[in-house]
């Protein structure tokens, strides 16, 4: 017999604005905790340093975890020129240092070679994993850390503001997988003057903003209070970027036990991945084929 799950059957989108100190970990576990749910994850790490939108799945809207995964975020981070860390943010050590300070007009004119489909080595100190350990555990020990470099796509990487001669403001719109801190390393070095991050807030996550965000005081001030759940958006709003094909109750519930289904409306094209609706709720993802929709997960709402 299957072991019941601890907690409630709650689910939804919880999204944090995320305080500096805390791993984006410890933030899940908070918001589990404060809402007492079965299953919790998040869609995208923020480094302990960094703030800004943290989006947190709570029950079965951890099924659609991916497809906020996989979307473009946004972020605005400052950095520091003249210095180079071995973590690439302020919290490490300092390994080169530079004179140099790029005119205003150089640091733009750097800029597009980090635009589009770019190559781009990720952090030694990083979550990527060597031989099942993290780099940054290894990086830790002492040993040297070499990663490889990995696809990431870039839609836009602008200067907002140069406050000071060893600081520029960058705003940049990025895919899945991309190290900001790596951006502030690699700019630095193209600039001949060393680079490195010192602060950054993730502005926009897919479909959530700034503007849907809670503080992390604010979920825990309402632990186990009954109108907690009104913090929550709905566990629709991760399916965004999804085509969605509404479907008659019947068709739902064929869909529900894991077979296909017509539906009666939806802009997905033959092949297309779409999510089922029926009176709005969502039913299953899967592909969309002559009419009808073959589900590949189904939500249990």
């Amino acid at each position: 017999m299957a072991r019941k799950r601890k907690g409630r059957a709650v689910s939804g989108w919880l999204v944090i604005d995320k305080p500096a100190g805390l791993s984006s970990n410890a933030v899940v576990g908070k918001g589990r905790w404060a809402f007492g749910a079965q299953k919790a994850g998040h869609a995208g790490t923020l480094d302990p340093a960094a703030t800004g939108v943290l989006a947190l799945a709570l029950g079965e809207a951890t099924k659609t975890v991916p497809y906020v995964t996989d979307a473009l975020k946004a972020y605005a981070f400052t950095v520091r020129l003249g210095v180079a860390t071995n973590t690439d943010d302020a919290e490490g050590t300092a390994t080169a240092t530079s004179d140099a300070r790029p005119d205003t007009a150089d640091i733009e004119a750097a800029l597009p070679a980090f635009e589009g489909d770019i190559q781009q080595v990720p952090p030694a100190f990083s979550a990527v994993k060597i031989d099942g350990v993290r780099a940054y555990a290894r990086a830790r020990a002492g040993e040297d850390v070499t990663l490889a470099a990995r696809d990431l796509y870039v839609e836009s990487l602008t200067l907002t503001e140069r406050p000071a001669r060893d600081h520029v403001v960058l705003h940049m719109v990025c895919g899945k997988g991309g190290y900001v801190r790596a951006i502030a390393r690699d700019l630095g070095a193209r600039l001949g003057c060393c680079g490195h991050v010192v602060t950054l807030r993730r502005l926009w996550s897919g479909p959530f903003a700034l503007s849907d965000a809670v503080t992390l005081d604010a979920v825990e001030a309402r632990a186990g209070q009954e109108d907690i759940d009104e913090m929550l958006l709905p566990l629709e709003t991760g399916l965004a970027d999804v085509p969605q094909a509404r479907c008659s109750a019947l068709a739902a519930a064929r869909l529900r036990h894991g077979n296909p289904a017509e539906v009666i409306a939806t802009d997905a094209d033959y092949g297309d991945e779409a999510w089922a609706s029926h009176d709005g709720r969502a039913v299953a993802v899967g592909t969309y084929r002559a009419g009808a929709l073959h589900p590949t997960r189904v939500f249990n709402l």
